[in-house]
């Protein structure tokens, strides 16, 4: 019955894609009063995916300006702001009205020009901002896909992360982990708001965060949970930005931090709640499940993991297949995962009763909880 179904839904299918492709049905629904609103849906849809990137250019243009930092004081005209962004009043007025189009800045009175709704939210929030300016770096890998699909050339954003070449990673030098883990750090804290929202930490006693960074989540999740004890594991180069950032933070006292390679070393015990931060859709399936492995047997049965990323399928985030998959391709290495295809990893590394935790912005993470078994 179910191989009847699926035939149908299949033909079905089929029938649909014709029916659309042709170019007088496209005329009469565009006629057509009552599929008119569906048929300029469709347009607009269109439109965006083929001038997608240069809305993004637009957004790029904006960060590096610092646009949303000057609006953010206050309306201006075109002359006023072309003097701040040191570009001539034409190309000023350009790019005025093409962030207004997008929404991320709006026209005012007096032709001015002041913050758009998403300019505004963007201009409060330094963490999402840190993640625009870095884009660049995927976009001049993006120029040919093509040759990136069939791997004939190298991308730069594989140089950014040095460790996704997978030759000693615990080798590398504070300058090497410098500017990704700078990156990390300033987006950090919207993640982390994400997770301790969807998740009670103060439940627990002591953390372990793997490839925990500067130390950005602890210090949120200390916030949250005045005795729970901190502990970090990631390499050593980065153990020592850690352990600078944490101090400041007057948090050291309540901290230990770990440094290796978590792949092949030995993780610290005594954690009864372990979290990955944006790490497990950095490896592809071998490395990902050697990794789980590793975390499992740092972990006595009962305590808890919690898998912090970007998932496919989970609804409100469908578009991430196509960033994370082709942003991981020009890293080098990693996929976005299903949730059920992590469940799967995590289930043959010793890890059982599975939770999706609700969370207000899926398009920034997901959250998925399990138990050591």
């Amino acid at each position: 019955m179910a191989a009847f179904f699926g035939e149908w839904r299949d033909r079905l299918r089929a029938a649909r894609d014709r029916l659309i492709a042709d170019p007088r049905f496209q005329h009469w629904a565009l006629r057509n009063p009552f599929t008119r609103p569906i048929a300029r849906r469709g347009a607009r849809a269109a439109l965006d995916l083929t001038a997608g990137f240069v809305y993004s250019q637009v957004l790029s243009a904006c960060a590096q300006l610092k646009l949303f930092d000057i609006l953010r004081d206050g309306p201006l005209t075109a002359p006023q702001l072309s003097a701040r962004l040191a570009l001539s009043e034409d190309a000023t007025r350009r790019l005025l009205d093409a962030a207004a189009s997008l929404d991320l800045a709006e026209r005012r009175r007096g032709g001015r020009y002041g913050l758009g709704r998403l300019g505004a939210a963007l201009a409060g929030n330094r963490a999402a901002l840190s993640l625009v300016e870095h884009q660049p770096l995927l976009y001049a890998d993006l120029a040919d896909p093509v040759a990136l699909l069939r791997g004939e050339k190298r991308a730069r954003l594989a140089d950014y992360w040095p460790y996704s070449d997978g030759a000693r990673p615990d080798a590398l030098s504070a300058d090497q982990v410098a500017p990704y883990s700078a990156l990390m750090a300033a987006s950090q804290p919207m993640v982390a708001q994400e997770a301790l929202d969807a998740y009670d930490i103060s439940r627990h006693r002591r953390l372990l965060d793997i490839g925990g960074g500067e130390g950005v989540f602890l210090g949120a999740a200390a916030a949250r949970a005045p005795n729970l004890r901190l502990m970090l594991f990631d390499l050593p180069a980065v153990m020592e930005r850690a352990r600078k950032r944490l101090d400041e933070a007057g948090l050291l006292a309540r901290a230990e931090i770990y440094g290796g390679d978590f792949l092949n070393d030995p993780l610290p015990q005594g954690a009864d709640i372990a979290t990955l931060i944006r790490i497990v859709h950095d490896h592809d399936d071998a490395s990902a499940l050697k990794l789980l492995r590793n975390v499992r047997n740092a972990l006595a049965p009962g305590a808890t993991l919690l898998v912090i990323e970007g998932m496919s399928g989970v609804k409100g985030a469908e578009p991430l297949d196509a960033y994370y998959g082709f942003y991981t391709l020009a890293m080098g290495r990693g996929e976005p995962r299903r949730v059920e295809e992590i469940e799967a990893l995590l289930r043959q590394s010793g890890f059982g009763e599975f939770r999706l935790l609700g969370n207000a912005l899926p398009t920034l993470t997901s959250i998925l909880a399990a138990k050591a078994v």
